[in-house]
């Protein structure tokens, strides 16, 4: 048996559960984001021969770092550059990222259009809504969500496509107003700017996915639960 089967054998049964909870509360397939940060090389290159079809990374050399690893190996997941981000790390990720989340500032704005400008293409990003409004955590207040929405259609080369939320650090079935109040938000904001094509709303992790799917994510993102052995 393969080394690292675990991880194809917890990919599988991962996809498996998110469709199921998509066909019962009759939502569309949302994207699965596979989290490696606390994933070995070895397992990440399991996982990419798995057929993953994106990866997220909260620190921006480890994501530069890991996608010419999966290119070297010939594999080309999306590369998404997940958590707080530094405005001086911008130029690291935007050459590589298909999507940026956790945008909440107009210092990372003012760098990201920059950098739009130089690659000649728009930058997709999340909006971070801080959705228990605590003090001490990044992100949007609900209150001052569109007033930061309409501050990024005013940059050239960033397109917002939707938002995001992490949550307070609660049990996952008491994370349903949060959710459920970030989703309303999203719906607001899509009726009055709309969000593109394929508008995102990334609810979700490891211990929580399944609440936030049935509140309305339209993108998970998991990353311990795909290495337990």
């Amino acid at each position: 048996m393969n080394e690292y089967s675990y991880v194809k054998r917890n990919y599988e049964q991962l996809l498996s559960e998110i469709a199921d909870i998509s066909a019962r509360v009759g939502a569309p397939l949302p994207k699965l984001v596979a989290v490696t940060k606390s994933a070995t090389d070895e397992e990440l290159l399991a996982l990419a021969e798995s057929g993953v079809a994106a990866i997220g990374e909260n620190r921006p050399q480890e994501l530069a770092r890991r996608g010419a690893l999966l290119k070297e190996h010939g594999y080309s997941p999306e590369l998404h550059q997940i958590g707080s981000l530094q405005s001086n790390k911008v130029k690291l990720i935007a050459p590589i990222s298909e999507l940026i989340h956790s945008v909440d500032s107009e210092s990372q704005l003012r760098e990201l259009s920059r950098a739009a400008k130089r690659l000649e293409r728009d930058i997709s990003v999340l909006i971070e809504i801080n959705s228990a409004e605590e003090p001490q955590k990044g992100g949007i207040l609900p209150t001052e969500a569109e007033r930061f929405l309409e501050t990024v259609l005013s940059y050239d080369g960033i397109r917002p496509i939707g938002l995001m939320t992490m949550g307070p650090a609660i049990a996952a079935e008491e994370l349903r107003p949060y959710y459920r109040s970030t989703k309303s938000l999203f719906d607001k904001l899509r009726s009055r700017y709309g969000f593109g094509e394929c508008p995102v709303l990334s609810m979700g992790m490891s211990d929580s996915y399944k609440i936030a799917l049935e509140e309305g994510s339209t993108l998970v993102r998991v990353g311990r639960k795909l290495f337990i052995k």
